[in-house]
């Protein structure tokens, strides 16, 4: 296995771990900005009034999402897997 390989291979799972983590984060961040600017324009400051609406709408992501999320994971893991006796020099 050389530098190349492991460079490639870090970079592939940074980038899957990026599109996996992208519709949950902008969906925390959109809803949480939501929330702050109703909070803001009545000036209700209940911590507890961010949250629930995050995790409500992290839920829905992850419900939307979910078996996206679970197929480009496991196309990730069945390349990697499949790359093994190259790396290992055998192919």
């Amino acid at each position: 296995m050389n530098a190349n390989a492991v460079l490639d291979i870090s970079m592939q799972a940074m980038l899957v771990s990026a599109k996996l983590a992208a519709p949950i984060l902008i969906t925390a961040l959109v809803v949480g900005f939501a929330v702050s600017l109703v909070q803001s324009i009545t000036q209700i400051q209940e911590p507890t009034l961010s949250f629930v609406p995050k995790a409500v709408g992290v839920a829905l992501a992850l419900l939307i999402c979910g078996q996206w999320m679970i197929s480009v994971m496991l196309t990730f893991t069945t390349d990697m897997f499949q790359r093994i006796p190259a790396l290992i020099g055998g192919g």
